[in-house]
């Protein structure tokens, strides 16, 4: 099955301490860039932030593992 650019439903994030630091580390940045005073910035890590806790917790569907 061909994956798409910003597909994140692979084994790698199967675990769930993996999908939780995945979407704690770019909103943890956002508040960063928005505490320095760049809110251009904060948006961007804000809204990756948030595609992927909409992935990760909201249509999460764990991938078999590979097969090689």
């Amino acid at each position: 099955m061909k994956r798409g650019f910003f597909d994140v439903r692979t084994p790698f994030f199967n675990p769930l301490w993996r999908r939780v630091v995945a979407v704690v580390l770019p909103s943890a940045w956002a508040l960063v860039e928005l505490m320095n005073g760049q809110p251009f910035w904060a948006v961007v890590f804000g809204a990756s932030a948030a595609f992927l806790a909409w992935q990760f917790f909201v249509v999460w569907v764990p991938s078999p593992p590979d097969e090689d």
